[in-house]
Formats: structure tokens, sequence, C-alpha cells
């Protein structure tokens, strides 16, 4: 498996806009296991996205969904930063 953990920042205001456009679409990427996306609960605009893929493989082919690359391209605009996020190995859990 394949996971990555993520914190993304939207411009003042507009956190909710950057959730539901990353939230669509979700349930039609080949290869994912899960995809979370939650509020930070210090911060009013940030929120952390945690992904766990059957492979590194089926996140790149993501990356290249139609929909996918129109969420990202709608997203964009309204994102402020990106924390340093990292990789992980996930092993099982509840979900999984």
């Amino acid at each position: 498996m394949y996971g990555l953990i993520g914190k993304m920042t939207a411009h003042a205001g507009k956190r909710d806009e950057l959730v539901a456009i990353l939230l669509e679409g979700v349930h039609d990427m080949p290869g994912c296991l899960s995809y979370i996306v939650a509020h930070d609960a210090g911060d009013a605009d940030a929120i952390w996205i945690t992904e766990v893929w059957d492979s590194q493989d089926s996140h790149a082919a993501s990356l290249k969904l139609p929909a996918v690359r129109a969420a990202i391209a709608r997203a964009m605009p309204i994102i402020a930063g990106f924390d340093a996020g990292t990789t992980t190995r996930p092993v099982g859990g509840h979900g999984l």
C-alpha cells in the first residue's frame, strides 16, 4: 500500500469551497482505498488530506484522470499554500 498525508491552507474564508472541490468524484479513482479530508481544529483555513492507495502507480494514474485534473485546476486559485506532507506505508487498520 501507498499513503500520503498532507496539510493544505485555503485563502481566508475559502476552506469549505476547497473541501467541496476535493471531495467531488473521489469515488471514481481506481486503486484509492481511502481519501479523507478533515478540517484542521486549530486553523480555520487549513485542511488535512489522508490518502491510502493500493500502489504508488495508482496514485500517479489518478492525477491524469480528467475529473481529478479539473478539480485541481478549480482548487489552485483558492489554495494559499501547502505544508510539508509525508509518504507512508499503511499496514492496516479499520476500513482497510
